[in-house]
């Protein structure tokens, strides 16, 4: 098995260093990916920021190559998935690749159905990244946001060299609920997109086609 990188920044370099000997090739600046040498891994992991995806992106369609996407700040054309289906391939596109964050998720969602109960709740999510990060706030903040499916003030902070940290606050006149995730270390991220780039290379049950991290754990965790 080999997987290939493209963008061994920040949190790519991670993902080169526990790839090993499943390494295939790391593309950067000054080594951009061509569909010829995409082709000769079984998948792509993607570490780029949101301005660097156009670049790249019709060549990794082209390559009908299986792909992790950690990108944040693009929007994604409306057609990206009949493209990535017809060319035979399945992509998961993550905000966070963070496996700890699906845990998250599943307590956001049990607080946003709670809060039916409670009178006047209301909702803060607050994200703290590295000053380095370009998009805020960031995708993950945004992925709570529609996970919660409520209401909720939605800030940001740039500060040193965080790799990550979420906190949802729900509060009432006369209660407060605090949910935190921080990201220690960048290989956490790492660590998620080669589990969900092996998914897509040796889970023969995903489909042609676009699925969210969320989507393909959810699915990998039905199936056990």
């Amino acid at each position: 098995m080999k997987i290939s990188v493209i963008g061994p920044g920040k949190t790519g370099r991670h993902v080169v260093e526990l790839l090993g000997q499943e390494l295939g090739e790391a593309f950067d600046e000054s080594n951009p990916p061509t569909v010829e040498k995409l082709k000769q891994a079984d998948a792509v992991i993607i570490f780029v920021p949101g301005d660097a995806v156009p670049d790249i992106v019709d060549v990794v369609i082209e390559s009908g190559v299986p792909a992790a996407w950690g990108s944040t700040g693009y929007d994604w054309p409306e057609d990206l998935d009949e493209k990535v289906k017809a060319n035979n391939s399945r992509w998961v596109i993550a905000t966070n690749f963070s496996l700890g964050m699906n845990i998250i998720r599943k307590s956001i969602e049990a607080i946003s159905a709670g809060s039916e109960i409670l009178r006047d709740p209301e909702f803060h999510i607050h994200e703290v990244h590295h000053v380095h990060k370009k998009d805020a706030p960031s995708g993950t903040a945004l992925s709570w946001k529609e996970w919660l499916d409520r209401e909720a003030e939605v800030t940001s902070a740039r500060e040193g060299d965080v790799k990550g940290i979420h906190e949802l606050t729900m509060k009432t006149g006369t209660e407060e609920i605090t949910l935190k995730h921080k990201a220690l270390d960048r290989a956490l991220f790492a660590e998620g997109a080669i589990w969900a780039a092996k998914q897509l290379i040796n889970n023969s049950s995903i489909e042609s086609g676009i699925c969210t991290f969320g989507q393909l754990y959810d699915q990998v965790m039905e199936e056990q």
